[in-house]
């Protein structure tokens, strides 16, 4: 069994019908450490209330210091004792615009912490955006961003990339990150669909939980020197802003919001032990999340017994009042967020927050025990890092930080996430000595396979990763200087806007063409990070589309490499091409891993883990509802609703093939207590070996609210020898096959499901 099998989503007890129940977890989310508790009411006991709103601030760090003129960011003693000292303020976060190496790190932590523990006896909880790797740092090792982690379908990658991640943050002082991101990446149009782990809820919460327990270790009480608190984010509904918009508001279902978006958070909270959460920026269905008591304590902090903390995104309490339109002001704004459930307020720059809380206090709109309550959080997390006892971790006591083993670890990670789409009449892998002409906007980059939080925040890598290979690099190392030329045709205007072009030059890349024997046409997005990636369509700019169409003119095979942060639609120059391959945002080793895969010295393996869409007006998920395909109905009402796809969720293709038979289940006839185990056999029966991610989806065929076409339940990644069976396995429980009524109930129905794994396909039916 895969050990990375999250228990089931349903509910937090396992329901046995429709009807009212406690929605509250039985037990305590983290179990309490009774000297830790001991220790948090005894320093809460001696705060006044200027040092507990304090506690609950934290600030940018560009507020206390600012860039000299040696090249090095340096700490203001002045702002250092008018904000961060007058104020006692609780957290600081992120870097100061760019990447640093882990001795100036060591330097700006080591004295945010130095001050912190002497004026005001309470250590800093520092956090850091370490996004796919330790990426605000020179010199760490960079993963490939959570959606190629998910197109590997294999969770020991997110569990080993949080370990390394933690390594390297310690090794730089931070104690403390804000990632893994567990959106569901459900609209393509939306700029951060690239930092979650695709569409689907489970694989978000099998891959939530094993990043969350690599970089927070086995034990949330008691976290070592080599781990760091995760904050899961963005909690809740952000994935699916109704305009496609970053930080625009969504409406989504109240059954799909407990379904399906909570499912990942509740997982990283339950299993992985998720010690704080950021709160989604945005509004869903009318109520901004900062301002929903809903949503933070009812349903996160007494839903699930958790005694983490919730802290607010970039200046969002702010968004009260300035965007959102709730709140008079922002006095009102913090009023609304603290009562709702926020512990600590991301400013970043004012301290006015203090001001405004203590007067709350004292004019009693907000209780006093709802902030001693915010900072008993706040504290607890900070024992449990051991910040009171060690504050400090430095570069020299971690001697592995950007090793070899972490770069080889990457390197084989990236090689299983960068999925295969298509290959006419077995093109690829491309023979030794063939001549090949490389040609695109990203085939020479490192910004565009690395994406954004990348040394800086919209992704500055071609000024830091010099060292490692942009695809045209590595395929030059790989066939030979001699057989790999470069033409760009089109290349991307670095000091513009990310969607920006220079001139075309597409001429000179179809004269180059007719020299080779292969065209590697690498197309797609130049990196980009939050609200500034907006765009307006979906489709590939029309200038790399006609590149595409000319270069298919000269007859050459084109082998289409998409390098992109969400699926540009390609519907018009796919058929031109022999071969397609996505390889996403795969990182600093992605050229690497590309080569190694076109040449078959690897072989693919990652699928699809969204939907890729076809056209920009047929969007769509996999677990869509099965009223929106209708065949064509007879008479004079005419219409044919279809959803039609590019790819679709779970696709990818190897150099070997898999076969699929005798699927079978412990209990074809269930109860809703039953757990069911699933057996399949697998067999290689191509000439090379190869991983398969087998996946167990289920179908409900009758239900009280319309089902969705299917889910999936569980899977697991298998690596097979030519011509080697082996018997998967799978286990679900029953609870697994209920979902939320429109009364907002959890509900397990009696009837007939279907089962389907691979080709094989069986009826299970509860009494």
């Amino acid at each position: 069994m895969n050990k990375w099998t999250v228990a089931a989503l349903a509910a937090v007890f396992l329901t046995t019908a429709c009807g009212s129940q406690d929605n509250t977890n039985s037990k305590p989310a983290i179990p309490a450490d009774a000297e830790i508790e001991a220790r948090v009411e005894k320093t809460l006991g001696t705060l006044t209330l200027d040092q507990k709103v304090g506690q609950m601030l934290e600030l940018q760090i560009d507020a206390l210091g600012a860039w000299g003129d040696d090249g090095r960011f340096h700490l203001d003693s002045v702002k250092m004792d008018s904000l961060l000292v007058k104020y006692q303020v609780g957290s600081v976060l992120n870097c100061p615009g760019h990447a640093l190496s882990p001795e100036d790190w060591n330097a700006v932590i080591g004295e945010v912490q130095r001050i912190s523990m002497e004026k005001i006896g309470i250590p800093t909880l520092y956090g850091i955006d370490q996004n796919h790797g330790a990426s605000y740092s020179i010199g760490a090792t960079f993963f490939p961003q959570n959606l190629n982690v998910a197109a590997s379908f294999n969770p020991e990658i997110a569990y080993r990339a949080g370990e390394i991640t933690a390594y390297e943050t310690r090794a730089c002082g931070g104690p403390w990150t804000y990632c893994p991101t567990l959106d569901l990446a459900r609209d393509p149009r939306w700029p951060r669909f690239w930092e979650n782990y695709g569409e689907d809820a489970y694989v978000n919460a099998v891959m939530g939980v094993a990043a969350t327990r690599g970089m927070q270790g086995d034990d949330p009480n008691h976290v070592d020197r080599n781990h760091i608190a995760v904050s899961i984010k963005h909690y809740l509904g952000y994935g699916m802003p109704f305009s496609g918009k970053d930080r625009t508001p969504a409406y989504i279902s109240p059954a799909d919001l407990k379904e399906k978006h909570l499912a990942p958070f509740k997982a990283a909270i339950l299993e992985g032990g998720a010690l704080t959460l950021m709160a989604n920026s945005g509004s869903v269905n009318g109520t901004p999340v900062h301002a929903s008591r809903e949503f933070l304590t009812e349903w996160l902090k007494d839903g699930l017994n958790w005694d983490g903390m919730i802290v607010t995104d970039w200046a969002d309490i702010n968004n009260l009042w300035q965007r959102e339109k709730v709140a008079r002001d922002k006095k009102e704004a913090i009023c609304m967020a603290v009562n709702a459930g926020i512990d600590m307020c991301m400013e970043p720059y004012n301290v006015d927050f203090c001001t405004l809380l203590k007067e709350l206090v004292l004019e009693g709109r907000v209780p006093q025990s709802r902030v001693d309550d915010a900072v008993r959080r706040i504290l607890r997390v900070k024992y449990r890092l051991g910040l009171f006892d060690q504050p400090m971790t430095e570069a020299k006591d971690y001697p592995r930080y950007g090793c070899a083993e972490f770069a080889e670890f990457a390197l084989r990670g990236a090689e299983e996430s960068e999925v295969l789409l298509k290959n006419v009449n077995a093109l690829l892998p491309l023979k030794p000595g063939t001549k090949i002409l490389v040609t695109g906007p990203n085939a020479n980059s490192m910004r565009t396979l690395n994406g954004g939080w990348s040394y800086t925040w919209q992704g500055d890598a071609d000024r830091y990763a010099q060292e490692f290979n942009t695809i045209y690099e590595a395929l030059q190392q790989k066939f030979g200087a001699g057989n790999v030329s470069f033409e760009p045709g089109i290349s991307y205007k670095m000091s513009g806007a990310w969607w920006e072009e220079n001139e075309p030059r597409i001429q000179q890349a179809v004269d180059a063409a007719r020299r080779a024997d292969v065209i590697v046409a690498c197309v797609g997005e130049n990196s980009y990070c939050e609200t500034p990636g907006n765009l307006d369509d979906l489709n590939l700019s029309g200038n790399q589309k006609d590149l595409v169409k000319a270069l298919a003119k000269t007859g050459k095979p084109i082998v289409l490499i998409l390098n992109e942060g969400r699926p540009r639609l390609v519907n018009d120059i796919e058929p031109l091409v022999q071969a397609v391959v996505d390889v996403i945002l795969p990182g600093n080793y992605g050229g690497d891993a590309l080569a190694n895969l076109l040449a078959g010295d690897a072989n693919f393996s990652a699928k699809l883990p969204f939907t890729y869409p076809r056209y920009i007006n047929s969007l769509s998920t996999y677990d869509y509802k099965v009223s929106e395909r209708t065949a064509t109905m007879e008479g004079a009402y005419d219409y044919s609703a279809d959803v039609k796809v590019q790819w679709p969720f779970g696709f990818g293709l190897s150099y070997t093939t898999f076969k699929y038979s005798n699927l079978t289940v412990t209990k074809p006839q269930f109860a809703a207590g039953d757990s069911l185990v699933f057996s399949v056999d697998l067999t290689n029966t191509g000439e090379r070996s190869g991983k398969e991610t087998v996946m167990l989806f289920t179908s409900d065929l009758v239900a009280t609210l319309v089902p969705d076409n299917r889910r999936l339940r569980a899977f697991e990644k298998v690596e097979l020898a030519p011509a080697e069976t082996k018997t998967v396995t799978l286990k679900i429980a029953a609870a697994d096959l209920s979902f939320v009524n429109a009364k907002g109930e959890w509900c397990l129905e009696p009837g007939d499901f279907r089962a389907q794994i691979g080709t094989e396909v069986l009826k299970i039916t509860l009494n």
